[in-house]
């Protein structure tokens, strides 16, 4: 791992390429017990509950196989509840695993930029501060999801996490993974690098919610590497405000067969800067990929829509769509969409859209006895309101409730 610390270090200092810079001087990093470690999720304090409910986070852990909860840098809770599953603290797990480094920064790169640097350098001279492993065993199949929580509770924490999942040959995983922050604390930031292995035949669903506090910056840093006939649904939400916000996973399609499909629902309010967006390189034959995000600017938000497939070999297929409403005349939203073609015999194509609500709409459900701002609302809730698929219909039917309790109020 020495050169992994190698590459780390000349990177420390190295801004990212997309999103606005972070200090990172300005938190602090708490050790790991700084909290107690709880038998499950329904033992936390009720603020903490009612905040873990708006992510999707089943307190009461029914429906679901298993639970993980990080707050700040301790690792609170780590239960599953079925034999063909393992989830824990990536702490217990490179002491259980001596292969497990052979995962690590194999899907994102130490030298990324300044927030990978600093987790690297972090494990390397002081061991794994946070995060979680989950991986599915071969051949199996579980329905109900694992949920996974990031929870920030203290003031100018920066909350980092290093998580490895793991779905081996002809498996089949879903994730709910929510974050948020505590209902007091003003200022932090969350640096999360997540690497995802997708063996072949195996199929990983991850759905994340996210809900900041108005002044968190938050910069995830992800990679998914597929193998033949794999499988990988990401389902991203964000519907509250943030400070600032820089997310691009990348999936590399490097079987053959593989199919990726991102899926967001994006809401800027007050003075969001959200930077968010997906990239699937198709590097296999037959490999297929779709890129579908809905976006609302509202306030003073900023949000810039990315979309980016690469087509590097024959019989691949891919769609970008990016559908965006402003609703102020002092937001702004720019849709971003690359297509990129490296072979004569593939299919690649996009469409990208931003406007307003339609006044006749409007009109419309005014004259049915709803107010201008009624109809407003309405209209941007079905905009968001988005069909999940790929899933099975108990998690489509969550999923698909959890989309509707997020936009809710807008």
């Amino acid at each position: 791992m020495r050169k992994v610390l190698e590459k780390a270090k000349k990177a420390k200092n190295k801004k990212a390429a997309l999103g606005s810079d972070v200090e990172l001087e300005q938190f602090t990093i708490e050790n790991t017990d700084e909290h107690e470690t709880l038998n499950s999720i329904d033992e936390v304090s009720n603020d903490v509950k009612n905040t873990l409910l708006k992510v999707g986070v089943n307190t009461e852990e029914t429906d679901r196989v298993g639970s993980f909860l990080q707050i700040d840098q301790s690792q609170i809770v780590s239960n599953t509840m079925s034999d063909s599953l393992e989830m824990m603290g990536m702490n217990v797990a490179l002491d259980k695993y001596s292969w497990l480094k052979d995962y690590m920064w194999k899907a994102v790169k130490p030298d990324t930029d300044k927030y990978t640097a600093g987790i690297a350098i972090t494990e390397e001279e002081e061991g794994s501060k946070g995060g979680y492993f989950i991986r599915s065993k071969p051949n199996t199949k579980e329905t109900f999801p694992l949920q996974a929580c990031m929870f920030i509770g203290d003031e100018k924490v920066m909350q980092t996490a290093h998580n490895i999942i793991i779905a081996e040959e002809n498996s089949e995983i879903n994730i709910i993974t929510g974050c948020a922050t505590g209902d007091d604390v003003m200022s932090a930031l969350h640096v999360g690098v997540s690497e995802f292995f997708v063996k072949p035949g195996a199929k990983i669903t991850f759905t994340m919610i996210h809900n900041w506090a108005e002044q968190v910056e938050v910069r995830p840093r992800t990679g998914i590497i597929m193998e033949d006939n794999s499988t990988y649904i990401n389902n991203y939400i964000l519907t509250s405000p943030v400070k600032t916000i820089q997310s691009y996973p990348t999936a590399y399609c490097t079987g053959n067969n593989c199919r990726t499909l991102f899926q967001s629902i994006i809401s800027g309010q007050k003075d969001s800067i959200m930077d968010i967006g997906s990239r699937v390189y198709l590097e296999g034959t037959g490999s297929k990929s779709e890129i579908v995000s809905r976006a609302v600017a509202k306030d003073n938000s900023k949000i810039y829509a990315r979309g980016h497939l690469a087509g590097a070999v024959p019989d691949v297929k891919g769609h970008l769509e990016c559908h965006g409403l402003i609703l102020s005349d002092d937001a702004l939203m720019y849709a971003v969409p690359i297509l990129e073609g490296a072979s004569s015999n593939l299919e690649m194509s996009h469409e990208a859209a931003v406007g307003k609500i339609d006044e006749e709409e409007v009109q419309y459900l005014t004259s049915r006895g709803l107010t201008e701002e009624e109809a407003a609302s309405m209209i941007v809730r079905g905009f968001l309101s988005m069909d999940i698929t790929g899933l099975p219909p108990e998690l489509a039917a969550e999923t698909k409730r959890m989309i509707d309790f997020s936009v809710q109020g807008m």
